[in-house]
């Protein structure tokens, strides 16, 4: 009998990209597979055809064979499996099967017997900014989910073993038949596991898992900023019957510092400085992340006045120049004055008047402005 054609049967063209003729074969695998059809002769034949089809398209050494050839260009080729083509013997069906639903199984389960990976876990970590910009070792100290010692994680009382689940044959699905349509549902025997436990653990009651509070330490790289993410793989959740642990997220968070804000790399900071100072001009010590320098201060410096130290910021976590710390310069009005110092800036303040507004020129703009204001006021 002439067998038909490998496109055909996938129902795709003959330039199908691997991941739809992928996404063919599983469509057709689930609808023809025997243990979805006990019993069923025509459709375990459609599935071994599929399976054939599959098996050559996706070589590309055979698919380019097949496809100058024929059939019988691939007929003698080798790894159709055991049973030959269409059978099941050797890796054949196995490989494949596992080629284009592993990646379905796989994110529901971490193993066979119905173990399922952990769950994840975040953990939000508090630093100073200087732990967040120099860099620290942190211990941490988390509640979760571990493997019972007792059971191994399996959740059978020592000495026994879980047993398959007769309901559905260790699959973890059931399907239901409901007029013209079949459900594949959760089978509730063993909900998903494809496992139960006759003689649970008693230490864990069948779970395999039990609460505990497990310490870690964790390397915090110099540079990190609130939002930043640790990600410790294997740290999180104990997975189930065996199944691998999930991942620990830990979540950077910077607590406020009483003298610094963060502006990315740059640190920032408001320098108060005496009127003399600001009218003057002279030297002002300003602290950084590590240690002290000394800030040139000009005559006639106006509050709001930004000075740049380079280099005296934050490194970035990724590498890179660090940043500069921002000084914001604020002029203090002197307060709790004396009889006499009150005099003395009486004084002060009418020789500035005897030199006209040159000596607050923002304040003679402003006055020009409000002034310019009113008049275009008026009708």
């Amino acid at each position: 009998m002439a067998k038909r054609d490998y496109y055909e049967i996938l129902s795709v063209a003959r330039n199908v990209s691997e991941a739809e003729l992928k996404k063919a074969y599983r469509r057709l695998a689930m609808k023809y597979h025997p243990d979805r059809n006990p019993g069923d002769k025509e459709a375990e034949e459609r599935f071994k055809e599929a399976k054939e089809a599959y098996e050559v398209l996706n070589d590309p050494q055979k698919r380019a064979a097949y496809d100058q050839f024929g059939h019988d260009a691939v007929s003698g080729m080798g790894g159709m499996g055991g049973g030959g083509p269409g059978g099941f013997g050797g890796g054949g069906f196995g490989d494949i099967f596992n080629d284009v639903f592993g990646d379905i199984f796989t994110n529901m389960r971490g193993g066979g017997g119905g173990a399922y990976r952990g769950s994840d876990l975040r953990y939000t970590l508090d630093l100073t900014l200087e732990e967040a910009v120099f860099g620290t070792t942190a211990t941490l100290r988390i509640p979760t989910l571990v493997n019972c010692a007792t059971c191994d994680g399996n959740g059978a009382a020592p000495g026994s073993k879980p047993s398959t689940c007769s309901t559905c044959n260790g699959i973890g699905q059931v399907r239901m038949q409901q007029g013209f349509f079949s459900i594949q549902q959760t089978c509730p025997t063993c909900r998903g596991r494809g496992v139960v436990i006759t003689n649970p653990c008693r230490d864990c009651g069948g779970a395999g898992r039990v609460e505990d509070q497990r310490t870690l330490s964790v390397k915090v790289p110099p540079g990190v900023d609130t939002g930043d993410r640790i990600r410790l793989s294997g740290e999180g959740e104990a997975g189930e019957r065996g199944g691998p642990a999930g991942d620990l997220y830990v979540q950077i968070r910077v607590k406020p510092h009483p003298i610094f804000a963060r502006e990315e790399n740059n640190l920032s900071c408001e320098v108060p400085i005496s009127f003399p100072t600001a009218a003057l001009g002279g030297e002002f010590e300003v602290p950084t992340l590590d240690g002290r320098v000394n800030l040139k201060i000009p005559a006639e410096t106006q509050t709001g006045k930004v000075f740049r130290v380079r280099g005296k910021g934050v490194k970035p976590v990724r590498g890179g120049a660090p940043g500069d710390l921002l000084c914001r310069v604020v002029v203090e009005t002197p307060v709790s004055l004396t009889r006499e110092q009150r005099e003395l800036l009486d004084q002060f303040a009418q020789s500035l008047e005897k030199g006209g507004k040159k000596h607050a020129p923002q304040e003679r703009g402003w006055l020009d402005g409000v002034k310019k204001f009113f008049e275009d006021m008026k009708f």
